[in-house]
């Protein structure tokens, strides 16, 4: 929370989105009373007092700037151009608005956001995730090789996982969104360009417990309560054991329809427990445990919206996006 209190210290604020920012401030308020009422009474005077200060500092930039705004409106000028432009402002990308949900609840439950590069080396992208040279499960992810065998467009973030790790101790709580690439034919449900948000969580007793706590908590925190995720074995070799997201058609509540193919679910991601030769080959030692998943976002935005295909969210026609918003 202190974190999130300086942040929104941070803002800049000022005539076009000071309305918005006073909404947020006002719900995030909200939230921090909620979280005082929780603490014990030592606590409670510390956080308080953090409370109050952080309050009148935001209260008084929202309060300037809106002075500001009327002192402007009541001066007389003369308006000399000869006609005004219709403006027509931009809104967020479909895809982006629905990570914007992901990233809120994770930043809000401890995570750290990291990027990496999208060109990238095999030995971070496969060799160090469990997927060494001639290893049956690189044939899973047809991968863009730029100057073989070793220069790539990356297949996953899992690879940014692995360059954080090797320069960061436990405990370790991160997200890595971001674009991949693969050698997939353009189809309705595929594109060689997709956007991923992987996680990683590293520390001591760690269990599967909290990975499955973590997965369903988010799905109800992003989509309502009335959608459920579950756990279907799979494979990943950089996990074991490991397990496909699935959760609860959006469209048709589980009832089984086109979109879900009559199954009622639909895999979104992947997940499972750290394999033990990821910690090997980064070097962590001892009693460390931890788990990983991912999601394909680009399927989010598919099921919201009920495009006919992936592609649309990439072809950046304006008229579509108006019907979206």
């Amino acid at each position: 929370m202190e974190i999130k209190m300086q942040k929104f210290l941070n803002l800049e604020i000022n005539k076009d989105n000071v309305i918005v920012i006073e909404k947020q401030f006002k719900d995030f308020m909200k939230e921090l009373y909620n979280n005082l009422r929780t603490l014990d009474v030592n606590q409670k005077k510390t956080f308080g007092a953090s409370i109050n200060e952080f309050r009148t500092k935001m209260e008084n930039k929202i309060n300037d700037i809106k002075l500001s705004m009327q002192s402007s409106a009541n001066k007389k000028y003369i308006d000399l151009t000869l006609s005004k432009p219709l403006l027509k402002y931009g809104a967020m990308h479909p895809l982006i608005r629905i990570y914007k949900r992901f990233e809120n609840y994770y930043v809000n439950n401890g995570f750290n956001i990291v990027s990496g590069p999208e060109i990238e080396l095999d030995k971070y992208n496969c060799e160090m995730l469990n997927m060494p040279e001639h290893h049956p499960a690189r044939g899973m992810q047809d991968t863009f090789y730029l100057e073989f065998p070793n220069k790539i467009l990356r297949s996953h973030t899992s690879a940014m996982q692995i360059r954080y790790m090797l320069k960061n101790k436990p405990p370790v709580k991160i997200i890595s969104p971001g674009i991949v690439y693969r050698v997939d034919d353009l189809d309705p449900q595929h594109t060689p360009m997709f956007f991923q948000l992987e996680g990683l969580v590293v520390g001591e007793n760690i269990t599967f417990a909290d990975l499955k706590g973590t997965i369903m908590n988010c799905v109800k925190n992003v989509f309502g309560e009335n959608i459920s995720a579950r756990f279907v074995p799979s494979y990943y070799p950089y996990t074991e054991p490991s397990a496909g997201i699935d959760i609860t058609c959006p469209v048709c509540g589980g009832k089984k329809c086109r979109t879900c193919k009559n199954s009622g679910w639909i895999r979104v991601g992947g997940c499972g427990m750290v394999h033990p030769n990821v910690f090997k080959n980064v070097g962590y030692e001892g009693n460390i445990q931890g788990f990983a998943f991912g999601y394909g976002m680009s399927k989010f935005p598919q099921i919201e919206y009920k495009l006919p295909e992936l592609r649309i969210l990439h072809d950046n026609n304006i008229k579509v996006f108006k019907k979206l918003h």
